[in-house]
């Protein structure tokens, strides 16, 4: 969000969900249950990614869960959404200095943030990426959900470099934590 700007409104099915989930204490967050985390959640939680750009193929890996997302820039399009997943179906393109990623095609398992914000299977995603110097990436990420909120809205991020770091091997494995949630 912009300095003053807030999230739109949710629509009233959409705040329901949230409301409900803030009362149980976002305890069946899906990243609770080894479940992954959506876009943008999982850049939200600033847990350690890399970048990996080859023609006409973007990775983003992420240490959490080992997961990866693959932004295909060979000029292609959006597919027939068959198959909605957690992580969408991305295509890139440049824009100058920004590196403009958008994403469709995701499932409503996931959610946009730790507190639950919901969405939608018509969640649409545009991630704006440009490094503005060395160790330092400025990012905005704009969220359109007409099923879920009433209107677009857009918010900055910002990644830093971490030198001499690579990533580890993060497996959600024999989860024991969630029967100590609160909430039901």
């Amino acid at each position: 969000m912009r300095p003053g700007e807030k999230i739109p409104p949710l629509l009233p099915a959409a705040e329901a969900l949230y409301q409900q989930r803030k009362a149980n204490f976002m305890a069946d967050r899906p990243s609770s249950r080894c479940l992954p985390h959506g876009i943008p959640d999982q850049m939200l939680i600033r847990v350690p990614m890399k970048i990996v750009q080859n023609p006409g193929l973007t990775l983003i890996l992420y240490e959490e869960f080992a997961r990866f997302r693959q932004i295909f820039s060979d000029g292609r399009g959006h597919p027939p959404v068959t198959n909605p997943a957690w992580l969408g179906y991305s295509i890139g393109k440049w824009d100058g200095d920004w590196f403009v990623v958008d994403t469709r095609g995701f499932n409503d398992k996931s959610w946009l943030d730790d507190s639950g914000r919901p969405h939608t299977e018509a969640l649409h995603t545009i991630e704006r990426f440009r490094r503005a110097d060395f160790g330092h990436m400025d990012v905005e990420v704009t969220i359109d959900d007409p099923q879920a909120y009433t209107k677009p809205w857009s918010f900055p991020m910002q990644f830093e470099f971490l030198a001499d770091t690579e990533m580890i091997e993060d497996v959600c494995d024999n989860e024991r934590d969630a029967v100590h949630s609160i909430g039901k």
